[in-house]
């Protein structure tokens, strides 16, 4: 007889072992953990539609991949021109056009205001090579949510996408540096507000909106908090970009902070 005990399956480690994990019946998959919390813009039902204009073919097969690989995501169509990209925006819905500037047709700033008169409330994505202060800050003043160098490290093509979605910005960490370094450079004395050249006047419901815009709420938290629906959430922020004459939640918060409006 042997003098060597079998080992127990009782054995407090293998008790911590099962706490640790399930063995599922071969054939049987575990659940699927929700990949994003059901009040954020991008579902597997309700995926993000995105437009991608880029002439680097390799380039633009690079993203296309990620963006294919995220079920949050879908790629409506891709093109290489700006001829190209304008038919796209005319003739596809979607909510995010990702566009390099510098095409072998033109420039994608053209794209950007096309996209702006068709599709106003859209986000705008640049993908570009060229990083100088000019192009970045032009590209922002025309209604760019994200600026994203080309073959940066340290981004998520996808993540920007679901960023600039829900209410936020993407802009390579290391430009967004550069910028933050440039912004300290300035005097410590801010210029003058201007006072706005029109008389605006936002209602109690547009204010409250917006005050849940700037702690970074989305549409789906905004409704929830107010009681009302994600549609009139939407009317309503529409609404405000209209009298303030923005394009964009960042610069709707800007404008009535600066003029009294919250």
């Amino acid at each position: 007889m042997s003098d060597t005990a079998p080992h127990s399956s009782d054995s407090p480690d293998s008790a911590r072992a099962s706490e640790r994990r399930t063995v599922y019946p071969s054939g049987v998959c575990p659940p699927a953990e929700p990949l994003w919390p059901h009040f954020l813009t991008g579902q597997e039902d309700a995926p993000v539609r995105v437009l991608l204009v880029d002439d680097d073919e390799f380039m633009r097969r690079v993203i296309a991949q990620e963006l294919l690989s995220d079920m949050r995501i879908q790629l409506e169509a891709q093109a290489g021109s700006v001829r190209d990209g304008r038919r796209l925006l005319a003739t596809h819905e979607f909510d995010v056009l990702m566009v390099d500037l510098r095409l072998g047709d033109g420039s994608g700033f053209e794209l950007i205001r096309e996209a702006r008169k068709l599709h106003r409330y859209c986000e705008i994505i640049v993908i570009s090579a060229m990083e100088d202060d000019a192009h970045v800050m032009h590209a922002f003043e025309l209604g760019a949510t994200g600026y994203l160098l080309k073959h940066a490290w340290l981004q998520s093509f996808a993540q920007a996408v679901l960023q600039v979605v829900n209410g936020g910005a993407a802009i390579t960490p290391k430009l967004a540096r550069r910028l933050l370094t440039r912004m300290n450079q300035h005097t410590s004395e801010p210029p003058p507000v201007e006072a706005p050249q029109r008389e605006v006047t936002l209602t109690t419901r547009e204010r409250e909106v917006l005050r849940c815009v700037a702690r970074g709420c989305v549409s789906k938290e905004i409704s929830m908090r107010l009681g009302i629906s994600g549609q009139t959430v939407n009317a309503h922020i529409k609404n405000i970009y209209k009298k303030l004459q923005v394009h964009s939640r960042a610069q709707a918060v800007s404008f009535a902070t600066n003029t009294g409006q919250l």
